[in-house]
């Protein structure tokens, strides 16, 4: 076995194909320190749950300053990648975008979610007060902060829409597929999703990226609300259904389309397909 034949037939394959992520300013941001940083934001969200630190009156201060520059040297950095990465490949390879510029709106995006932070922990107390009132099972707050992985995703969810808003790239993508990954729900972090929202046990649930879901929605394991079609020419219409407030979703009901809308205070029951909106207060089942 002659190992230099072997690494030159990977080096002629990164030749040929290309697809290396190098760590510069000129390239794509990178899925490892994307994941670091929303650990950072976790642990400033909920302190001494996600981690193994020792949080005190007397150190809270300190490290809640070290986690915050943490996060905005790191957020910068991976911000100022995806913003020249980007506007280099939607020029043809070209731009006369300066790495300065892209890094002072970088840096005041990651500011901007920082100053966020307290905005996105009253949401989250919120969907907390949501998942103790909807589960029999649920104990504590803090165990629901500990254990749910509805609560899980709901937080990256809101961490990812912010920086979607504001026009960031990819990064969100990253943050949600993640958690994705770590939990089986998948929510785009294009949905608009309101207050005092329930995940219950969670897995395989989506949520497209145009879905409009109200305050006080409960969904269950399972649903989808999905689009009727992938068609690429559709990406910049409304694909996904509204979910309108006080809704309940049971599981592995799917709801398609961005013409439907559920209205107000209705009960979708699981195992359902729903294609065509329903009005306020209805009760939907299979069958």
């Amino acid at each position: 076995m002659n190992i230099d034949n072997l690494v030159d037939g990977i080096l002629n394959s990164y030749n040929d194909h290309g697809l290396i992520n190098r760590n510069d300013s000129e390239n794509f941001p990178n899925r490892q320190n994307v994941v670091s940083i929303l650990s950072d934001l976790q642990s400033l969200i909920f302190p001494g749950f996600k981690t193994a630190e020792d949080v005190d009156p007397i150190n809270l201060r300190y490290i809640t300053g070290q986690k915050v520059n943490n996060v905005i040297a790191k957020l910068t950095k991976e911000i100022q990648k995806t913003l020249i990465y980007t506007m280099t490949s939607t020029k043809g390879g070209t731009t006369n975008v300066t790495e300065s510029h892209c890094f002072k709106l970088a840096e005041q995006t990651s500011i901007a979610l920082i100053q966020e932070i307290p905005e996105i922990r009253r949401k989250l107390l919120l969907d907390i007060q949501a998942a103790f009132k909807g589960d029999p099972a649920a104990k504590s707050n803090e165990e629901i902060i500990l254990s749910y992985p509805g609560l899980q995703a709901i937080l990256v969810y809101r961490i990812a829409h912010f920086l979607f808003k504001n026009g960031i790239p990819i990064i969100p993508r990253i943050m949600s597929e993640y958690v994705h990954g770590t939990t089986g729900i998948d929510i785009h972090p294009g949905a608009s999703i309101g207050e005092s929202f329930f995940i219950d046990h969670g897995t395989g649930v989506v949520v497209g990226e145009t879905c409009i879901i109200g305050n006080n929605v409960k969904i269950y394991q399972g649903v989808t609300l999905g689009a009727l079609s992938v068609k690429k020419e559709l990406k910049n219409k409304k694909r996904h259904p509204t979910i309108e407030d006080e809704v309940t979703i049971y599981a592995n009901a799917t709801i398609l389309g961005g013409d439907t809308i559920i209205g107000k205070g209705s009960v979708i029951g699981g195992n359902t397909w729903v294609t065509e909106s329903v009005k306020a207060g209805s009760i939907i089942t299979q069958g």
